[in-house]
Parts: C-alpha cells; sequence; structure tokens
C-alpha cells in the first residue's frame, strides 16, 4: 500500500535529509584536501622565501653593529616576517586565513623547533595542525592507500585523497591498468608480469581486441576490421575487396588497416592522384574506385609486397612503366 498523507510528507523530508548530509559529507572531503594543498603551498612558499632571504642582512649602514645588538639576521623575527609576508598573493582568503590564524606556529618553529624538525611541511602541515597525511597515507587518521603507503595503487594509480586527511583512498588507475587493486589490464593490453603485488600491462598488437601476448597471432579476440585467417592470426579485413564495394558509384574505396575510406572522384586520372601507397593502381569496378596492389604484389600489413619475380628484363621494363599509381584501366 502505498504512503500518504504524513507518512509520504515524512519520507521526502527523510530523503531530503539524507541529501544534504551527502552532499555536507562531499563537501567535507573536498575542504580536507583543499585546506593540505592550501598548507603544502604554503610551505613551498616558505622555503622559497627562506632561500630569497639567505644572503640578506638588516640593510642598515653598520651591518656589525646591527648583528651585535639587534642579533645575526640570519635567525631573526625580521627576516621571519619578510618571508611569512610573502606567503600568499593578496587574493587568495585561503591561504591568508591559514596564515593569519597558525603565525604563532611559524614563530615557534622558527625559534625553537627548525633546528630539530627542519621539514616544515611535515612539521606544520602534518604534524602540528593536521590538515595533511604523509605520502602515500590519506583521511582523518591518515591510513595506508590501498597497495601501501610505498606503493600505492601498486604503482599504477593514484589514490584518492593521497597526502592528505580527505579522499577515500580509491584507486584511478593509469591508462592500461584497471580493478580496485589496478593489477588487471583494460582491452587492448596485457599482463607481462603479474603477482599479487606488481603488475606490468603491456599493449597488445594493433590488430587485437583482447590478446595473451604483443603479436598479432597472440590475440584472442580481433577488433572491428580484422578478422583471424587459417593461422588463427588478425589480418586486415580488406572492405574495399567485398561485393559490393561499400563506396558510392562516383567514389573509389581505399583500403586501410583496421578500416578503409570513400574518396570523392571523376575517374582514375592524372589529375586525381587517388592511390597513395608504392605498387598500386586504380582499378575501375563498375563506378567504384579501387586501389589494388600491381600484379606480382600482394597487400601485407597495409603495403604492397612483391611475391613474384620478373622473369626478363623486358618484363622487368614494363612493370616500371605501369608503376604510375594514376594509370587509367
Amino acid at each position: 500500500m502505498l504512503s500518504t498523507g504524513p507518512e509520504l510528507r515524512l519520507l521526502r523530508l527523510l530523503s531530503c535529509l539524507t541529501l544534504v548530509l551527502l552532499c555536507q559529507v562531499t563537501d567535507a572531503k573536498k575542504d580536507l584536501k583543499s585546506a593540505c594543498n592550501t598548507c603544502r603551498q604554503i610551505t613551498e612558499n616558505f622555503n622559497k622565501g627562506f632561500e630569497r632571504t639567505a644572503n640578506q642582512n638588516f640593510g642598515g649602514g653598520n651591518t656589525a653593529w646591527e648583528e651585535r645588538k639587534l642579533s645575526k639576521y640570519e635567525t631573526s623575527e625580521i627576516r621571519l616576517m619578510e618571508i611569512v609576508e610573502g606567503l600568499c598573493d593578496s587574493s587568495s582568503f585561503e591561504c591568508n586565513h591559514m596564515v593569519e590564524e597558525h603565525e604563532e606556529h611559524f614563530e615557534t618553529w622558527w625559534f625553537k623547533r627548525k633546528t630539530k624538525h627542519p621539514d616544515l611541511h611535515k612539521w606544520f602541515c602534518i604534524e602540528t595542525i593536521k590538515v595533511c597525511c604523509p605520502k602515500g597515507t590519506f583521511g582523518p587518521d591518515c591510513n595506508a592507500c590501498v597497495g601501501g603507503s610505498e606503493r600505492p595503487c601498486h604503482g599504477n594509480g593514484a589514490c584518492d585523497g593521497d597526502g592528505t586527511r580527505g579522499g577515500n583512498g580509491k584507486c584511478s588507475c593509469h591508462h592500461g591498468y584497471t580493478g580496485e587493486f589496478c593489477l588487471d589490464c583494460i582491452d587492448g593490453y596485457f599482463n607481462e608480469v603479474r603477482n599479487d603485488s606488481f603488475s606490468l600491462c603491456t599493449e597488445c598488437h594493433f590488430s587485437c581486441k583482447t590478446c595473451t601476448g604483443a603479436n598479432n597471432q597472440d590475440c584472442d579476440e580481433c577488433k572491428e576490421g580484422w578478422e583471424e585467417d587459417d593461422q588463427e592470426t588478425c589480418v586486415d579485413v580488406n572492405e574495399c575487396s567485398k561485393d559490393p564495394v561499400p563506396c558510392k558509384e562516383d567514389q573509389y574505396c581505399l583500403n586501410t588497416e583496421g578500416s578503409y575510406s570513400c574518396k570523392d572522384v571523376d575517374e582514375c586520372s592524372q589529375s586525381e592522384p587517388v592511390c597513395t601507397k608504392e605498387h598500386q593502381e586504380c582499378v575501375n569496378n563498375q563506378g567504384s574506385y579501387t586501389c589494388i596492389c600491381f600484379e606480382g604484389y600482394e597487400e601485407q600489413d597495409g603495403e604492397c609486397v612483391q611475391t613474384q619475380q620478373p622473369d626478363t628484363a623486358e618484363e622487368s621494363e614494363a612493370s616500371e612503366a605501369t608503376a604510375s599509381p594514376h594509370g587509367e584501366l
């Protein structure tokens, strides 16, 4: 029985609340990633500022007096303030807010922690304000990514939230890899090496949809435009040799590896160079113009390969005389 009245309104209210909570959780994860990225940029800019001010001093006329009376510029508060002032662009609200909120931490690190904890990003972003995680970990508790923190996603993908307090740790696999652990291969690739913690996916021969090796004899399934021959090898389908030819009457058919194209021409002539490969000629097949290999040649891997040698010098010269791809039959 369908809910009506108050029950229906309650269900709608619960659905709305659930949707709002899901949106808030998603936004919170984004905010955690963003906070870490901001903190990382701040510490990178701090290091740049530290290098930029390495050879400066107070800028007065009597440097020796300044160092004696005001302490050395190298470890001075003046130098710290000059660095901090250059951490953020004026337009970056998130960056400026984080610096202002935690300015005392920079002072603490500068005067008390710098020697023992030289890695500012680790001390400030990971251990102190806790908006980042060590590389290879993610989430509020800095859990290890899939595959372990040393090789997240087994080296074949990116861990969601890697190095931040956000994300869910799921892998986005690099091209060629798939699966929860990025150990499987997508169609068109095969496992050259595979164990429980390592996978190397290598591209199949271009004629294979799926395969077990790198050659066209290793295809499990041929791509569209290819077919198995008697040796179970994927070879190109010559669509232009089919009857009827798959082009209009005022076109010629040009076979390509795994496909074909239809070109608009009036006739096979010197003014319309239609056959582009060596040892090919254009043939009028009832109004459709097809590029075929010369006599004594056959198509192999998209090229016309000589299969029969001329018997005499005269036949060789005659073959050369007809070698133009533009000759009309």
